[in-house]
């Protein structure tokens, strides 16, 4: 098995698999492989089981650009979209050069080599390897797979039921006419609730504050008139464009009125629950539309569950855990069997990974983000990040084709090496999200920083990105090209020729 690769990939999770793609489309003769932690293809959604797991974007965007996604379901759930992920891995040949079981825990780049060398924990023994590339692509996600956030809760070891976060759901939990308590608004407890209340005895929504919440059609019926009468990659990319474009039309409005989205999300709102519901205390936020990630119902699953009575929301701060449930600030108490900690996730970098260049430690906290994808004087490595406005495959196919185009750049030009330098002194550092969410916020000292201006600016805008990313110049002032420091000679004679995977 070779030790050296041209690329090594790091994930083999929705991104990971769209990265082994592009790198087989556009760089044909450099070498790469995968390495995946865990025991399988998937990343997020083989790790998360939990009741109603699903897309909270369309799957017309969240789909590889390369293959349209021809489910009927554009909201998709779990399972689909995990399928989709490997069919695309084994179509493509991509599952073929993915290392399981290899855990990476460090990479040092070495400037006189011009690679860098990945240590890897191997299999259940945790055997130590160590691979060089000469490139690192790092698609290993944005949250530790660990665990999730829980908040210390007052009085939770007094609690006599079961307490379960969404990202540890096991098959054992058996909530069957049990009474359910979902604490938190986001996401995930949007999906949990209606879903569980389908056979709970009761489940309650345990909110803090409120969050937006819109219904949309689980299936997109123009998606499913252009299916029926184009190609299925034109309809597919005719479809994508369409959604595209409303998203970014709908963001805009929300920043430019956001009073006025404000009274149409909650309009919806009171349309789906009726007059008599109070609207104000639950779903009204106390910030603008899209300061946080809007939450998505398909058909207004949620809303259903509201009004048939299996469910409800109530909006409150927990005192303290009891034998019983839960006690509330309020004075009120919340009977429960099983509570559920859709809490949030636990943000790390670059999967946790301990980086250093020339043996000096990398605080990838002290760097700024170039161009959404590479970080300031780190040689020759991208990490595959997505939107917070949009769906997260739309950034990280564009971040691929840019990984692809410098590879391609590098090798016409005889360059081995290419680091952003912040060599501009008017550029200010900003927060690397513009976003309000508690686990943003709780992250945001560990991760890079965005700048004040072009490259170092993320404007989380898709058709400004396909102009930088897939169409802009690669020689930048920003960047700085390097050719390698050894000669092939010495390369030779130290034994360690490049073996091809």
């Amino acid at each position: 098995m070779s030790s050296h690769f041209d690329v090594l990939i790091v994930g083999a999770g929705l991104s990971g698999i769209g990265a082994g793609y592009h790198l087989q489309k556009n760089c044909p003769d450099r070498s790469y492989a995968i390495l995946e932690g865990r025991d399988c293809i998937g990343g997020t959604w083989d790790l998360f089981r939990y009741p109603g797991i699903r897309s909270d974007s369309d799957m017309y965007t969240l789909g590889y650009s390369f293959r349209p996604w021809t489910e009927p379901k554009a909201i998709a759930d779990g399972p689909s979209i995990l399928n989709y992920v490997r069919d695309t891995a084994r179509m493509y040949g991509i599952d073929r050069k993915i290392r399981f079981n290899h855990r990476v825990i460090s990479a040092d780049w070495s400037s006189a080599d011009s690679r860098w060398t990945v240590e890897v924990e191997r299999g259940p023994e945790k055997a130590i390897e160590r691979l060089t590339c000469s490139f690192l692509f790092m698609c290993s996600g944005y949250y530790k797979y660990e665990q999730g956030y829980t908040p210390d809760f007052p009085g939770i070891a007094n609690f006599a039921g079961r307490v379960v976060h969404p990202q540890k759901w096991t098959d054992d939990i058996d909530y069957a006419g049990k009474k359910v308590v979902v604490i938190g608004s986001g996401a995930t407890a949007v999906t949990l609730v209606p879903e569980m209340a389908k056979t709970a005895a009761h489940v309650t929504m345990l909110q803090r504050s409120p969050t937006y919440v819109v219904a949309r059609p689980d299936k997109d019926k123009v998606a499913d008139w252009l299916r029926a009468r184009l190609p299925a990659k034109l309809a597919y990319g005719l479809t994508r464009w369409k959604n595209v474009l409303f998203g970014m039309y709908f963001y805009r409005l929300c920043k430019r009125d956001p009073e006025r989205v404000k009274k149409l999300i909650l309009g919806g709102v009171r349309h789906a629950l009726g007059p008599d519901y109070d609207v104000a205390t639950h779903f009204t936020p106390r910030y603008n539309p899209w300061d946080q990630r809007l939450c998505l119902v398909p058909n207004g699953d949620l809303f259903e569950s509201l009004r048939s009575g299996t469910s409800s929301v109530v909006t409150d701060q927990i005192e303290t855990f009891t034998p019983e449930g839960i006690k509330l600030k309020s004075g009120k108490a919340l009977d429960a069997d099983i509570v559920v900690t859709a809490t949030g996730l636990d943000l790390q970098v670059l999967g946790g990974l301990a980086l250093s260049v020339d043996g000096a430690a990398v605080d990838l906290s002290k760097t700024m983000n170039y161009k959404g994808l590479m970080y300031s004087g780190v040689p020759n490595l991208a990490a595959a990040f997505g939107y917070t406005n949009a769906s997260w495959t739309l950034k990280c196919d564009l971040s691929c084709e840019y990984v692809c185009r410098t590879l391609n750049y590098m090798k016409a030009n005889n360059y081995a090496q290419v680091t952003p330098r912040r060599n501009d002194p008017d550029v200010t550092e900003l927060p690397w999200v513009d976003f309000s969410s508690g686990y943003i916020q709780r992250a945001a000292a560990k991760f890079p920083k965005q700048g004040s201006r072009r490259p170092w600016r993320l404007y989380q805008n898709y058709a400004l990105d396909i102009m930088t990313l897939r169409f802009g110049a690669l020689a930048d002032d920003a960047l700085e090209f390097l050719p390698a420091r050894r000669t092939a000679a010495a390369n030779a004679a130290s034994g360690e020729a490049r073996q091809v995977a």
